[in-house]
């Protein structure tokens, strides 16, 4: 590598290094927000730090090529205003071999942004939903707290006192479960899961009224109050987003098998090959958009630097400026595209590269006036 160029690629990736690590931050800023409403709702610090590990990684799809075009047009504009651009190109040397590097690295990163959204994200985008199918199981008795009304059960509104373990102390039931609605109260109460019931093993309890047919108060020593079915564990079925790569290869190719087999030109065969082709072209469509989300890495520096060198400019400001109006281009494209994803008839797995195409074609004609 030429001295020339390892300055400006050195230059290229602090600003990269440090553009990554902001955007990062930006876009965690959610998660952040999540963890601490999960973190308040009394969920076990286990499952946090599960959704932590897996929601991180998603991340990536976007602050990498983001931070990529940043340091493309912030860079190469610096280098134009202090007219080190104009001075490599009086010293003989080609536009192409200044970019040369930060091309191959973008490269790079879109290879790994390849991996990441067919392996790392549909994964993490499957664990994510089972851990929250994982947290309305164990809400029902982990996120009983003390000094706060508990109505995550249907029908039944809880308070107590204090805790201690699975023990309940000063605990007030309002049950709205039968025709009349009752109060409960007891001075403790041991509280066990069994299954999809939770038990409340009641001591010193009063009950008012007993029910429809006894409008009066009643009193016991001991006395065991049951919630039916009210922990049920969601069953959660695996969609496109979960599929890694080789698996919505194999899915497709069923799909494709399935509408094949399909015969007859009845109402019910052109409804099932209708259902059926809908179903395949979305599938199409989020396997394309793994693809696209990563050529932006290397379509936001092939745009970013011949970008940066026409601004004439050191301000930071107008780099951010130019990088928000290209990325935003390119991601509103992409979600014009994705809102035709059912609509088969105009592959729409085919007009989602539409924005990797633009690109392409915009920055060989800016790159091309400045050869």
């Amino acid at each position: 590598m030429k001295i020339i160029e390892r300055y400006v690629f050195g230059s290229f990736l602090s600003s990269f290094l440090l553009a990554f690590v902001m955007l990062s931050f930006v876009l965690t800023i959610g998660l952040l927000v999540q963890i601490v409403e999960f973190v308040m709702d009394g969920v076990p610090m286990a499952l946090v730090g599960d959704f932590c590990v897996v929601s991180i990684p998603e991340t990536l799809q976007w602050s990498m090529p983001l931070a990529l075009l940043v340091s493309s047009i912030l860079v190469f504009s610096r280098m134009s205003a202090d007219s080190e651009i104009a001075a490599m190109r009086a010293c003989g040397i080609h536009l192409l071999s200044v970019m040369k590097w930060p091309i191959l690295f973008a490269c790079l990163c879109t290879l790994l942004g390849f991996w990441v959204n067919n392996e790392i994200v549909p994964r993490g985008h499957e664990i994510r939903r089972t851990l929250k199918s994982k947290v309305s199981v164990q809400t029902g008795l982990s996120v009983l707290e003390p000094g706060r009304v508990i109505d995550e059960f249907p029908k039944v509104k809880l308070y107590f006192g204090r805790k201690e373990g699975n023990w309940l102390y000063d605990l007030v039931v309002l049950d709205y479960s039968t025709k009349v609605d009752r109060m409960i109260t007891a001075d403790k109460a041991l509280v066990t899961q069994n299954g999809s019931n939770v038990d409340f093993e009641l001591y010193h309890m009063t009950v008012d009224p007993v029910d429809e047919n006894h409008l009066t108060m009643a009193r016991a020593n001991r006395f065991v109050y049951t919630l039916e079915n009210v922990v049920k564990r969601a069953r959660y079925s695996r969609r496109a987003k979960d599929f890694r790569f080789f698996e919505m290869v194999r899915r497709i190719r069923a799909q494709e098998a399935e509408i094949a087999a399909i015969s007859g030109a009845d109402k019910v065969a052109e409804k099932s090959r209708h259902l059926a082709r809908r179903g395949l072209s979305y599938d199409k469509v989020e396997l394309s958009k793994r693809f696209v989300f990563a050529m932006a890495s290397v379509c936001f520096v092939l745009i970013g630097i011949p970008l940066g060198i026409r601004s004439q400019r050191k301000e930071s400001s107008v780099g951010m400026a130019i990088s928000l109006a290209v990325s935003l281009g390119y991601y509103l494209l992409v979600i014009l595209m994705l809102s035709c994803e059912k609509m088969y008839a105009i592959r729409p797995e085919l007009l989602i590269w539409t924005p990797v195409l633009v690109c392409l074609a915009l920055a060989f004609k800016l790159i091309r006036r400045h050869l």
